[in-house]
């Protein structure tokens, strides 16, 4: 065992302090930085008066967000850590930039200084987070700064618990011992035994006797105690705690899109559905166009799909087949040299132009731009009693891409198997949503390009 001496602690408060004066330090000497290069001086005057106001008015908001970006991190990857500095820093400056627009005071400062304090202020504050996070990886690595953790708790979860830790080193927490509940108060009174820092209970969620024994032989303890559900035998999504009404409640299996969730994912969709209508409406105009000239009948084809909590919406699409007339109430799958298919409309489906005015449906609030793809109402009554978590699809809106495309499940559904990946592709997305994960997924749409074998 490591010995008491080299139990270095950075988690009091006065080093949460420390990081708040840090990020204050940061921004203050890059705007300094910034406008010395920008007017060449940084001598006392009006003008840097009124970018003074600027930097404080950053530098307090930026406290607003300490206890998401000025927490311990321990245990957690470096993007864990990136990220929530990424977004309080540009709700800073949105809500800077508002401000100067609302007061018309934006002619005032300079666009060129803002830009360049703006980028390398987060740089600087991301490189500080680095050099910390790689300083810490090395103290731990030597024994320095950790934690020791008290498992109680045999079987799978514990053993799962105690594989995670041993793979993350880096974490600085060391497991003291596994012990079962009706051990747990024998091992904490032996007096030779240093207490440990957390424990965490492998229990099942049903062992009301296990919780109950552990938590009284702990009633004394100072440690910080955990409860590790067997999230692992269960398939939930977005596990969490809610609250309502005062009361805590446990998710199984609820919507990741809420709060200020919900308003990043909004203004995404808006913003860029926006600029691309703006973008490819030429584009549109002659696919239409093309459509009324090759074939008879409406530019667009409607179809009622499942969207945000299974409500009914109205997707559209370039018309890509004859139009036609369904046998009985079925949707029948379009296949590969399916007679329907018109000429142009086997190039739009294949090059995926079809789906072009989906656009308007982000516009309107039914889509979004990424998210599971919308299927026909028949074919969610057909496969939602054939893929387990099926219609868990529908906890966010669908979209126009979604992860499960870009890695290669677009197209007929012909097999259980593949409906089963797509289905699995599409959790996975809902699992781990965030702005980042929807970007890389829009960037990955335009790198592979539109066109893919299995749309048809």
């Amino acid at each position: 065992m490591i010995g008491s001496h080299r139990r270095i602690r950075l988690s009091s408060p006065m080093w949460h302090y420390v990081a708040i004066a840090m990020d204050a330090l940061l921004i203050t000497v890059s705007a300094l930085v910034c406008f010395r290069w920008y007017f060449g001086t940084i001598e006392q005057g009006p003008i840097l008066d009124r970018y003074s106001l600027l930097v404080l008015a950053a530098i307090v908001m930026m406290f607003g967000f300490s206890r998401s970006i000025h927490r311990s991190w321990r245990g957690n990857s470096l993007l864990d850590m990136l990220h929530p500095v990424l977004l309080s820093w540009f709700y800073s400056l949105a809500i800077i930039v508002a401000w100067l627009y609302l007061s018309k005071t934006s002619t005032n400062v300079s666009r060129l200084w803002f830009g360049v304090w703006a980028l390398s202020t987060l740089g600087t504050m991301c490189m500080a987070r680095l050099v910390i996070y790689a300083v810490l990886r090395w103290l731990r690595s030597k024994g320095y700064n950790f934690k020791t953790v008290l498992i109680v708790g045999h079987g799978p979860v514990s053993n799962f618990v105690q594989k995670a830790v041993a793979d993350a080193p880096w974490s600085g927490l060391q497991i003291q011992a596994v012990v079962a509940p009706e051990t747990l108060a024998a091992h904490l009174h032996t007096a030779s035994r240093r207490q440990p820092d957390e424990v965490w209970l492998c229990l099942q969620l049903g062992d009301k006797a296990g919780i109950e024994t552990s938590l009284d032989a702990l009633r004394h303890s100072t440690a910080n105690i955990r409860l590790v559900p067997d999230w692992f035998s269960l398939k939930l999504m977005n596990h969490g705690i809610s609250e309502m009404v005062g009361l805590q409640l446990l998710d199984l299996s609820a919507s990741p899109i809420n709060g200020a969730a919900h308003v990043v994912k909004v203004t995404e969709d808006m913003v860029l559905a926006a600029l691309i209508l703006v973008l490819i409406s030429p584009l549109m105009l002659a696919i239409a166009l093309a459509i009324k000239l090759t074939s008879p009948g409406p530019v667009l084809f409607k179809q009622m799909r499942h969207g945000w909590n299974g409500q009914e919406i109205s997707v559209y699409k370039f018309r890509s087949m004859v139009v036609h007339q369904e046998h009985g109430s079925g949707v029948t799958q379009a296949t590969r040299n399916d007679a329907r298919i018109t000429p142009l409309g086997a190039f739009l489906r294949r090059t995926s132009l079809d789906e072009l005015p989906q656009f308007l449906n982000v516009l309107q609030g039914s889509m979004s731009i990424v998210g599971p793809r919308p299927h026909a109402l028949q074919h969610n009554e057909h496969y939602k009693e054939l893929v387990p978590g099926y219609m868990r699809r529908h906890k966010v809106k669908p979209g126009i891409t979604g992860w499960a495309q870009i890695n290669g499940f677009r197209g007929e559904t012909d097999t259980l198997h593949k409906m089963e990946q797509r289905v699995l592709h599409d959790l996975f997305y809902i699992e781990n949503i965030s702005l980042w994960f929807d970007l890389k997924i829009i960037f990955l749409t335009v790198l592979k390009g539109f066109i893919h074998p299995n749309a048809h």
